[in-house]
């Protein structure tokens, strides 16, 4: 089904993995896609990779996240020259992995720089288009530790937190205007982030026992695929979704506890 088509969908981290996958499930389903992430080939693989059937106009932004500036003002003359977007997915690799008591303030600053201002500044350039286009989505891709801390990812853990209440906040601030504000919670998915997350517990343990003893946690026995996380997302966007405001919604095959 065409669900997005006519949309303009701003993809953060598009380049590869859930980002990716996000991106060509939306071109796919009829949205002009504009790919946000660092210039590499992955970025041009990607973008070579997204569908054009309804003669969608694909684009790329180049931009590092750490560099606030520079990514505010790439995705502001974008928004001058090409028009405002009706969907923006905030999708930004996660903190390294480690227990919060080791971390450095500086850390934790970085990371909530990295995802939750970067977010802030793109719903102010963002949203006025979306309130004149009486439709809009902002679909943040973060992580189940909303609902329950993961044992070695403290910064995370604590930034992730903080963008669930941004957006909880924002989804009651636009609600009434068409637009709505929602969170992806990914679980273990097959991305270079999980290979990162694998290596790093191996340091202490053999590599393949971390890897059974991760999936012996999760119901569906099996890491999520990247497209599995774009299927949620996607939903999201439709109109379809237009009901579904300030949720997080668990796509991690059932290994989080948590009932709320």
């Amino acid at each position: 089904m065409d669900l997005l088509t006519h949309k303009r969908a701003l993809v953060g981290g598009g380049s590869r993995g859930i980002g990716r996958a996000i991106a060509q499930e939306f071109a796919r389903k009829g949205a002009s896609v504009t790919l946000l992430a660092r210039p590499s080939a992955h970025m041009d693989e990607a973008l070579a990779s997204l569908d054009r059937s309804q003669g969608q106009q694909h684009t790329v932004i180049h931009g590092d996240v750490s560099l606030a500036d520079t990514v505010i003002k790439a995705v502001q003359n974008h928004v001058d020259i090409h028009g405002g977007f009706h969907i923006v997915v905030n999708n930004t690799a996660g903190p390294r992995g480690g227990k919060l008591l080791n971390a450095s303030v500086d850390e934790l600053l970085q990371a909530f720089h990295n995802h939750v201002l970067i977010a802030h500044q793109l719903m102010l350039i963002t949203a006025p288009a979306m309130v004149e286009y009486g439709y809009g989505r902002f679909i943040n891709i973060i992580s189940t530790s909303v609902k329950q801390p993961i044992e070695g990812l403290g910064v995370s853990n604590t930034i992730r937190g903080a963008m669930a209440s941004w957006a909880k906040t924002l989804a009651t601030e636009l609600g009434g205007q068409g637009i709505t504000v929602n969170n992806v919670l990914p679980g273990a998915t097959a991305t270079e982030r999980l290979e990162q997350i694998i290596e790093q517990k191996a340091l202490q343990s053999n590599r393949d026992t971390v890897e059974r003893e991760m999936i012996s946690e999760i119901p569906a026995g099996r890491f999520a695929e990247p497209s599995e996380i774009a299927a949620a997302a996607a939903f999201l966007a439709s109109p379809a979704a237009s009901y579904i405001n300030g949720t997080s919604i668990l796509v991690d095959g059932g290994r989080t506890k948590a009932l709320s």
